[in-house]
């Protein structure tokens, strides 16, 4: 099967002040269509960077992307300008992890999904204030008339994260990317947000990249998981057996260090130390400092990424 989304050896630098940072290092991750990835990891570990750089949303003048991204075929990296805007919206769409930022605060959440739908259709306004009902009725937005004509700063964070969805979805895109959409919400909403993205993946057939710190969510939500550390993925494979059976320290770590593993009365485990400075990466393993089983060629070689077998892979020495 042709993947939805097929990125190949993607580096992206940031050359502002000081030292370059390489925020993604040699990234390779495909997608297939109707599909769901998490891409775990802490802060820091180069997730969100790699999703922005499905839009190119990277600033030009301090920023080299390098490698390859082709999205249903096409060649992201080569757009021109008029066509990148054009791609924007329509093939791939974006749900921010603040939609109070992502959205401009000084038009109705309505008119600012109209303009979407009229930038990449011929439609008229009529038809596009019926289609942006329509779709705050599927994303269950009470009152949605009324809610049309809100302001995002009169809503509640579950609500324009809802919003923020219909949004995403105005213009029927193939490619949905979630950067943490719930974790600016409380408990009981991020429960609901995730099972509205479940379902309205699955009834629309999206591939979806799904960012997450939490390994709860991307067991909720995603068929694969990719594990990523220090801009590199450290570990790939099928959600269900990462979690049986994880290969990488860092990934063992991750779930070792799970609220639901937690002894009543006894410290919570926690992954030892801090990750890395980007610009200034150790030789060899960049987890070796914080591994518990690290060995000293681990110090001197860049562990490699293997994939094991069709389904896993994994970036670790020791792991074979």
């Amino acid at each position: 099967m042709t993947p939805m989304i097929d990125i190949r050896n993607l580096s992206v630098t940031f050359t502002g002040r000081g030292k370059p940072v390489r925020a993604v290092d040699d990234v390779s991750l495909s997608v297939a269509p109707g599909e769901v990835v998490a891409l775990l990891g802490e802060s820091g570990s180069g997730k969100s960077v790699t999703l922005r750089s499905l839009l190119r949303l990277h600033p030009k003048t301090r920023s080299r992307m390098e490698g390859t991204i082709r999205v249903d075929g096409e060649d992201v990296l080569a757009l021109s300008p008029r066509a990148l805007a054009d791609y924007r919206g329509r093939k791939v769409s974006m749900i921010f992890q603040d939609p109070g930022l992502a959205m401009d605060p000084v038009y109705t959440v309505g008119r600012q999904i109209v303009e979407t739908i009229r930038r990449h259709e011929s439609v008229s306004t009529a038809e596009a204030e019926a289609r942006a009902l329509a779709l705050f009725r599927k994303v269950s937005i009470p009152a949605p008339e009324r809610r049309l004509a809100a302001y995002p700063s009169s809503m509640s964070g579950g609500m324009r994260q809802r919003a923020m969805i219909a949004l995403a979805l105005a213009c029927n895109p193939k490619v949905l990317l979630a950067d943490e959409p719930t974790t600016a919400l409380d408990a009981t909403v991020q429960i609901q947000i995730l099972l509205l993205l479940r379902d309205l993946q699955r009834e629309l057939g999206l591939s979806v990249i799904f960012v997450t710190h939490d390994i709860g969510v991307a067991v909720e939500v995603a068929d694969r998981v990719a594990v990523m550390y220090a801009g590199r993925i450290v570990e790939e494979g099928k959600v269900a057996d990462v979690v049986r059976t994880p290969r990488h320290p860092y990934t063992r770590g991750l779930l070792a260090a799970r609220v639901e593993h937690a002894v009543p009365g006894s410290r919570l485990e926690t992954i030892p130390g801090a990750p890395p400075d980007l610009a200034e990466l150790p030789a060899g393993c960049a987890f070796r400092d914080r591994c518990v089983v690290a060995e000293t060629r681990c110090a001197a070689e860049r562990p490699a990424f293997v994939q094991r077998s069709p389904t896993r892979g994994d970036a670790c020495l020791l792991a074979g």
